[in-house]
């Protein structure tokens, strides 16, 4: 057994505070990489998590000051490299990293920051259909942002030239790279937000790496597009390119050139399309007033004649005095029975005297009846006369039996009541009482030689 006074005895305090002022001397800042797992963020907001490789396990935290600064969201399985200090937490006697920056590592940093902040935007429902505006058909004037001095300017110009001249390009020159860039491109979409001088808003650039194009990538500028009052179209990069601006803004184009073009009618289409229209309206019109006419002709043909119509008064008042006869005739055949059965009655029951006077009686009454239906029947004769007195007036042969004729075109088969209506040598039909005469017009004396 070694003495004890020969060696220095530590204190696990001691050792472990020896142990870490070491650690921290020796390796003050370092760079590492590997993979994270057991991620975690208690309520303090202070990320712990262990990051590891084939070999090793390291504790590691990054504090929520630190954590403000960063890019992108930690995950477990994600790959990193990021610049930490060494130090040695006493109360466990545990080593850890203490992270003061940290990036995915490799060339995939930007394509994973994002993803992860389309995944973000996405459910937060910046994507959403129901949040996208209608692009109006043809605008009162469009606020272009975009560089100033870049392609895309020039062809969203000469596209707009040639589609619709007359619509008005107002200009807000930003710039679409670099650090202040995001924030020049929010500031114009809320300024043409605040003039309002127009009712769409392009937002373009050029193509260009993944880099280039990063300000269209930014939350600043998605939120300046999700929370703008006027329609946005975004034509930023070439087809292949796409960008968060692209997905939060009411129209994607794939170039500035097809953003031009979805924002603008064809002028010269749209008058074609108009004068097709006015030629297949008047088309219609003449076809609607070609049924009209059809449409009266038949009707014109399904007329009643004036001698269909007496014909049907007549059987009409036939009809009504054959019911008048039948009635007339029961009533007097009732009167007469009753008039028996009361003489019959009386013959048997009242004095010779009473029966002197009802038989007088019945004689009066008889008289008054025979005088009565007499009269009656004289004044339904006069007035079935009567009707039929007018109804010969009414008659056309009637007319024509007084010397009368009627005159109707051979052409078309209407009555002649204008002599303006024919010409000389149109045929004519005269019709006579007894008779027809087929003849042609020598001569025609219109109203003004009478």
């Amino acid at each position: 057994m070694i003495p004890q006074d020969n060696h220095k005895v530590y204190t696990v305090g001691t050792l472990t505070r020896q142990i870490k002022n070491l650690l921290e001397e020796q390796y003050p800042f370092l760079w590492i990489t590997g993979e994270i797992s057991n991620f975690s963020t208690p309520a303090s907001g202070h990320c712990y998590f262990s990051l590891k490789d084939e070999a090793a396990v390291i504790s590691c935290v990054i504090f929520k000051r630190q954590k403000r600064h960063l890019k992108f969201t930690p995950e477990n399985g994600m790959k990193i490299k990021g610049m930490a200090r060494l130090s040695l937490y006493e109360p466990r006697g545990a080593y850890q990293l203490i992270f003061e920056h940290m990036e995915p590592e490799g060339t995939g940093a930007l394509q994973r920051d994002f993803e992860q902040l389309k995944a973000q935007l996405a459910a937060m429902g910046w994507f959403d259909a129901a949040h996208k505006k209608e692009i109006p058909f043809l605008p009162s004037g469009i606020h272009v942002i975009t560089s100033g001095t870049g392609a895309a300017v020039r062809d969203i110009i000469q596209v707009a030239k040639q589609r619709c001249p007359s619509v008005p390009l107002e200009i807000i020159p930003v710039k679409v790279q670099g650090d202040t860039a995001e924030f020049e491109i929010a500031h114009a979409i809320e300024l043409a937000n605040t003039v309002k001088t127009c009712d769409l808003i392009i937002i373009a650039r050029g193509g260009g790496s993944l880099e280039d194009l990063w300000a269209f990538n930014t939350q600043t500028v998605a939120r300046a597009v999700y929370e703008s009052e006027i329609p946005v179209i975004s034509g930023v990069g070439h087809e292949i390119d796409f960008t968060i601006a692209d997905l939060v803004a009411d129209l994607r184009a794939p170039t500035p050139s097809a953003a031009a073009q979805m924002a603008l009618p064809d002028q010269a289409a749209m008058v074609h399309q108009i004068f097709g229209l006015q030629n297949e309206l008047n088309n219609k019109i003449e076809r609607r007033i070609l049924q009209l006419r059809e449409y009266i002709n038949d009707l014109r043909r399904r007329l009643k004649s004036p001698a269909r119509v007496v014909d049907d008064f007549r059987f009409r008042i036939e009809d009504l005095q054959s019911r008048l006869f039948s009635l007339v005739k029961n009533h007097i055949n009732y009167q007469r029975e009753r008039t028996q059965w009361l003489k019959r009655a009386l013959s048997g029951t009242l004095p010779l005297p009473r029966i002197q006077a009802f038989k007088k009686d019945v004689k009066d009454l008889q008289t008054s009846l025979d005088y009565f239906f007499y009269a009656y029947l004289k004044q339904c004769k006069d007035q079935v006369n009567k009707q039929k007195a007018q109804l010969e007036i009414l008659n056309p042969s009637a007319v024509l039996n007084r010397g009368y004729s009627i005159t109707r075109s051979l052409s078309n088969g209407h009555v002649v009541m204008d002599a303006d209506t024919l010409n000389a040598d149109d045929g004519i039909e005269i019709i006579l009482s007894k008779g027809r005469l087929d003849a042609r017009v020598e001569k025609v004396y219109g109203k003004e030689n009478l």
